[in-house]
């Protein structure tokens, strides 16, 4: 398979055992049940990020954890890309979203960043902001919880008992307009049958 047929997943997070059960790091969360599905195992590699290669929904695929801080995860999104000719077209980045209730999953291809700072990022380094997203929904904080301590926490125990059933909607997100498109992915996984393609 040539490389310009590959796609790139990216799961953004925070590298290190004190951020790996942060609301922040649903993305590496998602990645990694990526990874278990293909049956491949992330290795240290250039553009300081972990990747796994192998085929999700019969697809070439470069399944990919940055080792930068959130801040900084364009650098491996960018490096990879540029190196193995993955244009944005074939790029989905998978993240935690405050903007949408626990639990919920929505695919959009474009669109700004909504204060996250990976995406923002991703965009800085790509150059475009014409990438897929698979957007996990983790909720606002409560009370007058600063929402970047809030990120930081980890999944609480309730939210934790439903973590897996997410995280494999998640992953199923990731699968669906590799192979289906993006309109047929929305009306699957939105169920209200809108495209949402901008804020």
């Amino acid at each position: 398979m040539m490389t310009g047929d590959r796609w790139l997943v990216v799961g953004l997070g925070n590298p290190g055992p004190p951020y790996a059960g942060n609301r922040h790091n649903a993305g590496y969360l998602a990645a990694d049940v990526l990874a278990a599905r293909a049956g491949v195992r992330f290795r240290a590699g250039k553009f300081r990020a972990m990747a796994a290669e192998g085929r999700v929904a019969g697809l070439g695929v470069i399944i990919v954890k940055p080792l930068t801080f959130m801040n900084d995860s364009g650098v491996a999104v960018g490096g990879i890309s540029g190196y193995r000719r993955i244009g944005a077209g074939r790029i989905v980045v998978v993240h935690d979203e405050l903007d949408l209730p626990c639990g919920t999953i929505r695919l959009k291809r474009g669109g700004g960043d909504n204060g996250h700072n990976g995406l923002r990022s991703v965009t800085a380094h790509l150059g475009t902001r014409e990438y897929y997203r698979v957007r996990i929904g983790i909720g606002r904080p409560p009370g007058r919880m600063d929402p970047a301590a809030y990120v930081l926490r980890d999944f609480s125990a309730a939210e934790r008992k439903e973590l897996p059933f997410l995280l494999d909607r998640a992953a199923d997100a990731v699968e669906a307009p590799l192979t289906d498109g993006l309109t047929v992915a929305q009306n699957r996984f939105h169920g209200s049958g809108l495209a949402e393609t901008t804020d």
